[in-house]
C-alpha cells in the first residue's frame, strides 16, 4: 500500500498523434464498397450490355429518332386527313342510297301506272305469242323512217325474256314518179318478257316515199313468226296508234 510510486509522464501531444494516424473502420468499408460497385458495374457493361455509343454515334441515333418522330407526326396527320374523307364518303353513300331508294319507289309506282296504261292499249287484231299493241312510224328529213313500237306477250311476271328480231318491211314508191314497191329494212335484235317498247330510225332508200310499214317479229332474221301487225306511215302531221307522248311514258314504265 505504500509501496514506491512509477513516476507518471505527462504528454499533451503523444496521444493525439496516434489517433490521427488511424483510419476508421466505416470509411475504409464504404471505399471498398464504392471501388467493388465500380468494378461489377464496368464488369457488366463489358461482358453483357451493349457497347457504349460513341457523341457521333449517338447524335446519328438522336437524328434518326427526330426523323422517325416527324414521319409519325406527318402519318398522324394523314391518318386524320383520310378518316374525314372516309365519314364524307359514308355520308355521301348513305345520301346516295337514301335517294336511290326514293327513285326505285318513284320507278316502281310509275311502273304500276304505266303497266295499267299499258294493258289498256287496244289489243293486237292478229294476235301471236308477240301482241304488237301499237306502233307509229314517221319519216324524218335526212331519209330515216323513226318509230315507236310496244310489244306484249301473255306470261306471268316471272316469264323469260322471249329473244328475237323485228324486221321491218315499208311499202312505198321509190320516187315521184315510180311504181309501188316494198324494201325490207335492217332487223332490230329485241327481247321481250312482258311489255317492251322500241324506239329508234332505220335508213331508207334514197328519195323512197313510205306509206305503209309491216311489223314482223321473229325468233330470228328469216325465221318464225311470232307477231305481225301493218300501220300506215304518218306524213309527221298525225300518228297512227298511241301518241308520241304515250309511248315516251311506257317506254319509261318497261325499263
Amino acid at each position: 500500500m505504500f509501496g514506491k510510486s512509477k513516476p507518471v509522464v505527462f504528454d499533451p501531444y503523444g496521444s493525439r498523434r496516434r489517433s490521427r494516424l488511424r483510419v476508421p473502420r466505416w470509411l475504409v468499408l464504404l471505399t471498398l464498397g464504392v471501388a467493388a460497385g465500380a468494378g461489377g458495374v464496368m464488369y457488366v457493361q463489358e461482358r453483357y450490355l451493349p457497347p457504349r455509343l460513341t457523341a457521333q454515334e449517338s447524335s446519328k441515333v438522336q437524328s434518326a429518332y427526330d426523323q422517325a418522330d416527324g414521319e409519325r407526326q406527318r402519318l398522324k396527320i394523314e391518318l386524320a386527313a383520310t378518316a374525314k374523307r372516309l365519314d364524307a364518303a359514308l355520308a355521301e353513300k348513305k345520301t346516295v342510297a337514301e335517294e336511290l331508294a326514293v327513285n326505285r319507289q318513284a320507278v316502281a309506282r310509275s311502273r304500276e301506272d304505266m303497266s295499267s296504261l299499258l294493258v289498256a292499249l287496244p289489243p293486237d287484231p292478229r294476235g301471236g305469242e308477240v301482241h304488237v299493241r301499237a306502233a307509229r312510224f314517221v319519216p324524218t328529213d335526212d331519209g330515216k323512217l323513226r318509230y315507236d313500237i310496244v310489244l306484249a306477250r301473255d306470261v306471268g311476271s316471272g316469264g323469260k325474256p322471249l329473244n328475237g328480231v323485228v324486221q321491218f318491211v315499208v311499202a312505198g314508191s321509190p320516187g315521184k314518179r315510180g311504181g309501188e314497191t316494198t324494201v325490207k329494212l335492217t332487223p332490230v335484235v329485241v327481247s321481250v318478257r312482258n311489255f317492251e317498247v322500241l324506239r329508234g330510225d332505220l335508213p331508207l332508200p334514197e328519195g323512197f316515199d313510205a306509206r305503209q310499214a309491216t311489223i314482223n317479229v321473229l325468233d330470228r332474221p328469216d325465221g318464225k313468226l311470232l307477231g305481225m301487225r301493218v300501220m300506215n306511215v304518218s306524213n309527221g302531221a298525225g300518228a297512227v296508234g298511241p301518241s308520241s307522248k304515250a309511248l315516251k311514258a311506257a317506254r319509261v314504265a318497261v325499263r
